[in-house]
């Protein structure tokens, strides 16, 4: 079985590079230093959107798919920091050569990762190959948009027609459970107050919708019989009924078929 590995980030505004950046006061808040980016982004683009590169990643969550069944995790422990949670992203890559699977991952997860990784040093090796390694990787690797190594459900479902569906809507209609929790335009409201829980619970749920989007996208397209369709997602709902937290017990009783 070729490994899957589904991911999703969730971010908040890099303070000591817009400090940085903008020549700010070191001892000037968190919250003052984010407003003054917003701002001038506001100005440059009519929307607070922060460019990638000032983006600081606070979790990574996965699902993990391969012969040793599945598991549900999340990257970015605060006492490790972002570094070492991006190195340990890649790393996985570099060691499961994995189906890569996001939900609008090449427009936003991978170039913040990418950027970030760039910016501490992280190395990616088996990401950034393109046949230099490995001679397959020439004809199918992570970076082309058309190579299948990477599928971005969010771009492929629009045919790459640049006008995706929202992940919860999509996931609602399908009979999953769609979003749970504070929702991304809490995030860092959420982070200042403390509740980086909350962000993490919030970033597995959608990670786990991916990946029952992506089963049924398995399915449309006949990668997946039904019975092995069914067998799937019976095996993520058994993982998650072992687990004790609160945000799966929601995600589960939230799952129609």
């Amino acid at each position: 079985m070729v490994p899957t590995l589904v991911f999703d980030i969730e971010t908040i505004p890099d303070c000591a590079g817009i400090r940085r950046i903008y020549g700010l006061p070191a001892d000037l808040p968190d919250q003052d230093v984010a407003e003054i980016a917003f701002q001038k982004r506001r100005v440059q683009s009519g929307n607070d959107f922060l460019p990638l590169h000032l983006h600081r990643v606070v979790v990574i969550s996965c699902v993990l798919r391969n012969d040793d069944g599945i598991k549900v995790f999340s990257l970015g422990e605060p006492e490790a920091g972002e570094p070492a949670a991006i190195q340990r992203f890649f790393e996985g890559i570099n060691r499961y050569v994995p189906q890569l699977v996001s939900w609008n991952g090449r427009g936003f997860d991978l170039p913040v990762l990418a950027n970030r990784a760039l910016i501490h040093g992280v190395t990616a090796a088996c990401f950034w190959d393109t046949g230099g390694d490995n001679k397959d990787f020439k004809w199918s690797n992570y970076i082309n948009r058309f190579h299948d190594r990477h599928v971005d459900l969010m771009d492929v479902l629009s045919l790459y027609g640049g006008r995706g569906s929202p992940l919860d809507e999509l996931a609602r209609l399908a009979g999953f459970p769609g979003k749970l929790g504070i929702g991304g335009g809490a995030v860092w409201e959420n982070y200042r107050a403390g509740k980086l829980e909350s962000i993490r619970n919030y970033c597995e749920a959608d990670t786990a919708n991916t990946y029952l989007l992506f089963l049924r996208f398995q399915l449309m397209r006949c990668a997946l019989t039904p019975e092995r369709y069914e067998s799937e997602c019976a095996l993520l709902r058994a993982a998650l009924e072992k687990r004790p937290e609160p945000h799966w017990r929601e995600f589960l009783s939230l799952w129609k078929t």
